[in-house]
């Protein structure tokens, strides 16, 4: 598995790439815990969670829950569009007779 599909598969992943649609005019808004609300660490596996979410940032607040799993799945969606839209562009070529290399040769894909 490519690299980026490993990511992809990452609930962490999909988490990061939501925070930073929130809070746009300021930059490294959030950060992750590393002690829990009882002084305990944090293992570095499970922090990236939204229950472990700080702000670092003066004026950054922390979106709700709902909110970070609603753009995670509009991410996502958007995603998988674009995935359909270059897979669907391929097959027209295709159609048209040209073959892989053809393709890869005009797209760079």
């Amino acid at each position: 598995m490519a690299w980026s599909n490993f990511l992809k598969n990452s609930n962490a992943f999909w988490l990061q790439r939501a925070l930073n649609k929130f809070n746009t005019d300021k930059l490294n808004w959030f950060a992750f815990k590393n002690k829990d609300d009882s002084g305990n660490v944090i293992p570095g596996k499970d922090r990236q969670q939204y229950k472990y979410i700080k702000v670092i940032v003066d004026g950054a607040t922390i979106p709700s829950e709902a909110d970070v799993n609603a753009k995670i799945q509009e991410i996502k969606d958007a995603e998988t569009a674009a995935d359909n839209k270059k897979a669907s562009g391929k097959q027209k070529l295709k159609d048209l007779g040209l073959d892989d290399a053809e393709i890869k040769e005009l797209t760079g894909a």
